[in-house]
């Protein structure tokens, strides 16, 4: 299956601190890759190095330029509450996705605005093109963002903490909407929800400073020890509960 990006003996850092550390890892076009690892160790700082947002210290990163170039990323980023005080509709939201490629001279033609239509029919948000994000709720809120960063129908999607926003009654439809998307494009998802994320990805990559690759969506305690990847780890099965290590 053909690549889309490399990472060889790849290192980041910020001033003299070093983030990611000799990092190798290879990104294919249909893999759906949870990003797991503590806070600090290095998950953010991965999704910019590939945005182009961050040059790497040393190492390299290399684009199979025939399948994947900067216009066909997507980008889904940690929101926060400041972001519904923006007085901009639905619709303007999404276009806003394709300013990449279009300069703001030319503006958005009428099939970019239809397209904009589409892509809200498709995430479920239709009639509600010319509301505003103090008019949604959390989880339409998110699927706006996301029509933002798919409405250029790119290769590769890029999410940062999508469920922190996410409110539980939509939260099934959004990973469902994932699982969807993920036939027409590779989606690297940074999380800290193991768990929850675990039945949608096809694999995990543990980053704390280095990076593990981990080929399954089934993760133990052992493999995130194993990992270097401190993170507690939420199970699934008939008594939902969470593993712990022993107290000292």
């Amino acid at each position: 299956m053909a690549y889309l990006f490399e990472m060889q003996s790849l290192s980041a850092s910020y001033d003299a601190a070093t983030v990611l550390q000799n990092v190798n890892f290879k990104v294919s076009e249909s893999d759906f890759i949870g990003v797991i690892g503590p806070n600090g160790g290095g998950k953010t700082t991965l999704l910019k190095i590939i945005l182009g947002l961050l040059k790497p210290a040393s190492g390299k990163l290399t684009f199979n330029n025939e399948l994947l170039t900067e216009k066909s990323i997507g980008y889904l980023p940690q929101m926060s509450t400041g972001d519904i005080n923006y007085p901009v509709t639905v619709r303007d939201i999404i276009l806003s996705g394709l300013m990449i490629r279009k300069s703001i001279i030319s503006g958005m033609s009428v099939n970019d605005k239809k397209k904009a239509d589409m892509v809200i029919d498709e995430l479920g948000l239709t009639g509600m093109a010319n509301f505003t994000l103090n008019e949604l709720s959390g989880g339409q809120m998110q699927r706006v963002f996301l029509g933002r960063a798919i409405i250029g129908d790119p290769k590769l999607l890029l999410l940062d903490e999508p469920g922190n926003f996410v409110d539980t009654t939509f939260e099934n439809d959004f990973y469902e909407k994932l699982r969807d998307l993920n036939k027409r494009m590779a989606i690297l998802m940074v999380s800290h929800d193991v768990g929850t994320i675990s039945s949608h990805i096809k694999s995990f990559a543990c980053v704390n400073r280095s990076l593990h690759y981990h080929p399954s969506n089934e993760i133990t305690n052992e493999d995130l020890l194993a990992y270097g990847c401190p993170i507690q780890l939420v199970t699934h099965g008939e008594v939902p509960h969470t593993v712990l290590k022993y107290h000292q």
